[in-house]
């Protein structure tokens, strides 16, 4: 761990946290398409990746170019389908099925290709946190009798298995390359435009270009700050802390889609929520320690 005090340490290491669970009520209460959503994001993520470039540059080559701009491009596809989940499910359920699943692949993945969990003791611990997530990700999905109008769950977990695609190619890809995380961070932001530009190509009549895409350049600099915090806190708390910490924003994006984007929920689906986002994070509390 860097030298500092250990406060200050889990300040930083929470920030992430605190920026990535409010970036999906921020583009909520914008509004607009998911097109002019994920473009406004996008664009202001690269705006802040060039000035963060001009302070600190990167070292470029052409494997760090392309498998950074593959990995943001992933992401951007990611995103896009998160984005419209939220208009599906609402942002209080999809967050928490995000996060989950994001979690068990790019889980699966660290063991199927880059030889992670190497003992057994490591693979029954993570299976078994596995396991959880999959009952947290269940659990805040139940739903009790009528009141759901608009809600199509089935719609919404096909959307964002799609999403979970495009996010294990964000984390798959600079592994793969051993690329540095601020060498990534302007070529990534290079590859999330350049699809999020692509994706009016598949949306037609989504009016990629008005008022509501400006207004969610907010989006990207929340982004942007996120994913910035998020290098800083692997460099001075260790990535297992720093990765583990920042998966506290599924409670805060849940809870706050619900007291302040007003999304309802019964009592006993509170309760549902609750537990289920306990274990949630209690999986990837255990898949972080187990790195």
């Amino acid at each position: 761990m860097a030298e500092g005090g250990a406060g200050l340490n889990i300040l930083i290491a929470l920030a992430p946290a605190f920026f990535w669970g409010i970036l999906p009520l921020v583009v909520s209460r914008v509004g607009g398409t998911p097109v002019q959503q994920i473009i406004g994001t996008t664009v202001g993520t690269l705006l802040v990746s060039i000035v963060v470039a001009m302070i600190m540059p990167p070292t470029l080559s052409g494997t760090v170019f392309w498998y950074s701009f593959a990995s943001g491009a992933c992401w951007a596809f990611g995103q896009m389908n998160q984005y419209r989940s939220f208009g599906q499910i609402g942002v209080s359920n999809a967050m928490p099925i995000s996060t989950g699943m994001q979690l068990v692949s790019t889980s699966l993945v660290g063991v199927l290709v880059f030889g992670e969990w190497p003992s057994l003791s490591d693979k029954v611990l993570g299976f078994f946190a596995i396991a959880l997530i999959v009952l947290g990700i269940y659990l805040t999905t139940h739903q009790e009798g009528e009141g759901h109008e608009g809600v199509d769950m089935r719609a919404g977990v096909i959307t964002l298995l799609i999403s979970t695609v495009g996010y294990v190619g964000y984390s798959y890809f600079p592994r793969a390359g051993h690329i540095d995380g601020q060498d990534a961070f302007l070529p990534q932001a290079v590859g999330m435009v350049a699809m999020s530009l692509a994706m009016p190509l598949f949306f037609r009549g989504s009016k990629p270009f008005n008022r509501k895409t400006v207004q969610n350049l907010l989006g990207g600099f929340i982004f942007a700050a996120a994913a910035l915090t998020y290098l800083l806190s692997a460099y001075r708390n260790g990535i297992a802390t720093g990765f583990t910490l920042s998966q506290m924003n599924v409670v805060l994006a849940t809870l706050g889609s619900i007291y302040i984007l007003g999304e309802k929920k019964t009592r006993q689906e509170m309760g549902y929520v609750l537990t289920g986002l306990a274990l949630v994070v209690a999986g990837g509390i255990m898949i972080g320690l187990n790195a």
